[in-house]
Parts: structure tokens; C-alpha cells; sequence
């Protein structure tokens, strides 16, 4: 099929813009031929001639006036309804195996001569709905005389030309951005999240194919497979039903109304929130009100109880008595900061260097005359829950716990070892300490393990 060819003018790629759908050129002139008889020449690939350019016998490239042809005319004939041609029907299959089914703006302007209502409604209607689905009914007959044809013709050709082309198509963001919601990662027009919960579920069957060489156990297991897919979908929209719900993707009020509340209650709130998976929506915000309304009263209970144990026998008095509190805690608080910024300010000032030598020396000379002291080894590392645990032997583990580093670690410090003892064929303490960038007395205590155990050969001896 001829879709506008080289060599236009700008008369013709202006008339192409207020015209939708496909149009045919003659290759050696230029013409629009798209609603005359056209000539397609058969040997050559994609070259369509006027009648008049044919007759003439022109030739362009590789194309020859001896080269055989075919007549290619409108087929504007009805085939399934009367106000569709053969022509409009293929290039509405035409369009939707390009664009897609759905892209209906798209299939309208392949087609030229339709809306986009026109071609999604038609091709419910001739193609979806059909009695002999999957295929259109074939069996259909219009009696049309030549003159309905021709007029039906110059009325298409009428349409074509005066058809408003569709406004431009407006790029929208691929990605979710705080410009689209308040949420970072939500797609609101897709009602979904870029990372939803088992993100990782459709790695598992993305290449699950089902065969007629599969054994009844591959099947039964193929089987098992998609119920846990299934299983981890129903979970997944279980979640997005709750916060949509609950109203979680409203961030800006859900925060302002955490501003209005007091420390306490944001705190009581905290750790009751993971009882609202196991209640309703109504059910959770009735039993939110009850503990608010507990601590409330339990504050205030407390504050009488204060009240009454300071001698206080009415409410003018308690009020009285809190404000005076109040007042009391903030002088509390501004003598205590001045006592510090008056002993800051009072500090002796610090020694000059010779005085500094002094103390040096006389602490040194003390210390020479003392008795040496003795450094106590640190408590061994409980490791019983540590991540790789499962991996060392009971001596590696001892080893760890005593030099208080984790598996993982050390894990990766015998890999480390064991690769440069086997690309040196031995190893020194010096070049382990070199290798490993930790302290020099672990090091040298994993190195003498691995040599006991007979993992790496001494090469100081």
C-alpha cells in the first residue's frame, strides 16, 4: 500500500494535514490519486501511477514502462452495512491490527472517512457481536445500480475533504511524579502503585507455558504454581482496597489532622494502627474514639487526684493551681539554663602548653611507677540469631563469638583469604593483615585458625 511517497510539495503535505487516513501519490508526478482508478505496478515494490503518467508510459528508477501492472480502483461497494465500503472495512482491520483494539482516535484517522464513535460501534457491532463469531456474517447482499454507486463515491469523496482533522495529542508523563499525586510511587489514573505488594510475583510464571507434552505432573505442578500466583494477586488487592478505604493516599489531610493532635494521642494511635487490618473502617474509628476517650478521662482523673492531694477542693482552685505550676516549670527552666552559661562563663581557662608538658610528664613517670594495668577482654557477641549463623561450623562460630564479629563479616573475610592463598600458593600474617582492614589481633587470631584447621599453609615458616 502507497502511503505518501517522496518528492511533495508543500501544497500537498499541507492538504495531507486537514485530510485524515491513508493516501496514495503517483510516484512520477506527484498527484493525489487516493479516490481515482490508480495503476500499482507488480514488479516493483510499493510504485503507483496515474492514469495519465501510464498512458504516457513514464518511468522513474528502476521502474519500466514494460513492467507488468494491476488496475487498482475504490472497492466503495457495501459488504456488511450499507453506509461501509470494502475498502473502509479493510482499512478499519487494517488499523486495528496497527493501533490496537481501543485506539479507536487512531483507527479513525487510518480510515479517513469515519469518527472515532463510527469505527468502535461498526466494529462492535460487524465483528464482536456477529451471530457466526469469530467471522462477520458473509452471507449479507446490497443490490446497488451504478449510479448509487457513483454518487456514494463523490459523497465519501465530500466527507474526506471536509472532515475536521483530531486535535493534537497531548504527551502525558510515563512515570508517577508529585505533580500527578501527593503519594510519590501512585499512578492515580491506573489506580495501582509502581511497586505493589509481591512485587516480584509474575517473575515466577511470566514463561509458564502449557504443552501437549507435558506429564500429569508437570501439569498438576504448573497448576499449583498459578493457584499461589492467584493466591498472592487476591493479597495484593486486599492491601490496595484498604488504603484506598481508609483514605490513605490523603496525605495533606491525614497529615494536618496528625498536626492537630497532642503527643500522646499520636503515640496511643501508633501502636493501635496495626488493629485496623482486622476491623472495619467504622468499627476501627469507634474503637479509636474509645481509647482517646480512656486517656482523656484517665489524665483528668489523675489531675483531680493532684488536686485533692495538694488540698484542693475546687475546680477555680485547680485551675489556679496548674497555671502557677506552669509558671513555676518555665523559672525552673530559664534559672537552670542561666546557672549553665554562668559556669561556662566562670571556667578556668584552660592550660598553656609548658603546663600541659608538666602533666604529661608527671602522669608518665606516675604511671611507669604504678603497676601495669590489665585490660579486661569484652563480653563474646551473641551471634545465635545472627543472619548466616547456619553456615559456620562450631569452632567458626566460637571463633566469631569470642572476637566479636558477625558471620556475614566473617564470612567474607575467609573468602577474601582463601583466594589470595590460592592465587599465591601460600600466605604471610603480614600480607593477611594487609589484605583485611580491620584490627591487626583479629586478624592474626583468624589467621591462626585457618592454619590450624589446615586451610592455608604458613609461609613465615
Amino acid at each position: 500500500m502507497t502511503v505518501t511517497h517522496r518528492k511533495r510539495t508543500a501544497n500537498d503535505a499541507e492538504k495531507d494535514i486537514a485530510e485524515s487516513g491513508v493516501k496514495y501519490h503517483c510516484d512520477p508526478c506527484n498527484q493525489n490519486i487516493t479516490d481515482t482508478v490508480r495503476i500499482r505496478c507488480a514488479v516493483c515494490s510499493d510504485f503507483d501511477l496515474c492514469v495519465r503518467c501510464f498512458c504516457s508510459g513514464a518511468e522513474l528508477g528502476k521502474h519500466k514502462n514494460w513492467h507488468d501492472y494491476r488496475v487498482m480502483e475504490q472497492h466503495s461497494f457495501p459488504i456488511f452495512e450499507a453506509d461501509w465500503g470494502a475498502d473502509e472495512e479493510m482499512l478499519l482491520i487494517e488499523g486495528a491490527e496497527t493501533f490496537g483494539i481501543g485506539n479507536w482516535q487512531d483507527i479513525a484517522d487510518h480510515v479517513g472517512s469515519k469518527t472515532r464513535d463510527e469505527c468502535e460501534a461498526h466494529y462492535l457491532q460487524v465483528y464482536v457481536e456477529s451471530d457466526a463469531w469469530p467471522m462477520p456474517d458473509m452471507h449479507k447482499k446490497f443490490d446497488m445500480d451504478p449510479e448509487a454507486q457513483a454518487a456514494r463515491k463523490r459523497q465519501r469523496l465530500a466527507m474526506r475533504l471536509n472532515r475536521v482533522p483530531a486535535p493534537t495529542k497531548v504527551q502525558k508523563p510515563m512515570t508517577s511524579q508529585p505533580a500527578n499525586h501527593e503519594i510519590a510511587g501512585y499512578m492515580p489514573g491506573r489506580l495501582e502503585f509502581e511497586t505493589e505488594y509481591e512485587n516480584e510475583a509474575e517473575q515466577v510464571v511470566k514463561d509458564m507455558i502449557f504443552s501437549e507434552e507435558d506429564t500429569p505432573e508437570e501439569v498438576d505442578l504448573k497448576l499449583m504454581v498459578l493457584e499461589i500466583y492467584n493466591a498472592k494477586l487476591n493479597k495484593r488487592l486486599e492491601r490496595r482496597k484498604f488504603v484506598f478505604e481508609r483514605g490513605f493516599l490523603e496525605y495533606k489531610k491525614n497529615q494536618a489532622l496528625e498536626k492537630k493532635r497532642s503527643p500522646k494521642e499520636r503515640e496511643l494511635l501508633n501502636s493501635v494502627r496495626v488493629y485496623a487490618q482486622l476491623q472495619t473502617s467504622e468499627d476501627y474509628d469507634k474503637f479509636v474514639d474509645g481509647l482517646l476517650k480512656e486517656m482523656h478521662l484517665r489524665d483528668r482523673i489523675a489531675e483531680l487526684q493532684e488536686f485533692r492531694a495538694n488540698g484542693l477542693t475546687t475546680l477555680a482552685g485547680g485551675q489556679e493551681y496548674l497555671r502557677e505550676k506552669a509558671n513555676r516549670s518555665s523559672l525552673r527552666h530559664l534559672v537552670s539554663r542561666d546557672t549553665v552559661m554562668n559556669d561556662r562563663r566562670n571556667a578556668r581557662p584552660p592550660p598553656q602548653r609548658s603546663n600541659i608538658d608538666e602533666i604529661s610528664l608527671s602522669r608518665g613517670s606516675a604511671a611507669n611507677k604504678s603497676t601495669p594495668v590489665v585490660r579486661k577482654p569484652a563480653n563474646p557477641l551473641n551471634i545465635q540469631n545472627a543472619e548466616g549463623i547456619h553456615l559456620l561450623t562450631v569452632p567458626e562460630q566460637a571463633l566469631c563469638s569470642t572476637l566479636r564479629i558477625f558471620p556475614k563479616s566473617y564470612m567474607i573475610i575467609k573468602e577474601q583469604l582463601l583466594k589470595e592463598h590460592a592465587r599465591l600458593g601460600g600466605l604471610k600474617r603480614r600480607q593477611a593483615r594487609e589484605l583485611i582492614k580491620i584490627d591487626v589481633n583479629k586478624t592474626g587470631k583468624i589467621y591462626d585458625f585457618f592454619v590450624e584447621a589446615g586451610w592455608i599453609q604458613n609461609s613465615d615458616a
